[in-house]
């Protein structure tokens, strides 16, 4: 791993579509597309998304968060590059 990598560590999911825990489960594995605020649908990440996650526990009075954290989807690396 390095600096900015983005890693994920699984989901916690509810029983509505709301509470899918991730992109792959909220779009139904692709079946069922998210549209975006400018109307384009998508069922996975591509290539020049940024991704930002950010969260907290407890309450209005009393919290505890890690801040935010963004990425950006690149293109992988061509198969050349792993070989020698």
């Amino acid at each position: 791993m390095e600096a900015g990598d983005i890693l994920g560590s699984g989901t916690i999911s509810g029983k509505t579509r709301e509470a899918r825990g991730c992109l792959m489960e909220y779009t139904w594995n692709g079946k069922e597309p998210l549209v975006l605020n400018n109307g384009e649908s998508r069922t996975f990440l591509e290539d020049g998304d940024t991704i930002e996650m950010r969260g907290f526990a407890g309450s209005d009075q009393q919290r505890v968060g890690f801040g935010n954290v963004r990425g950006t989807i690149t293109p992988a690396l061509p198969k050349e590059f792993f070989e020698n």
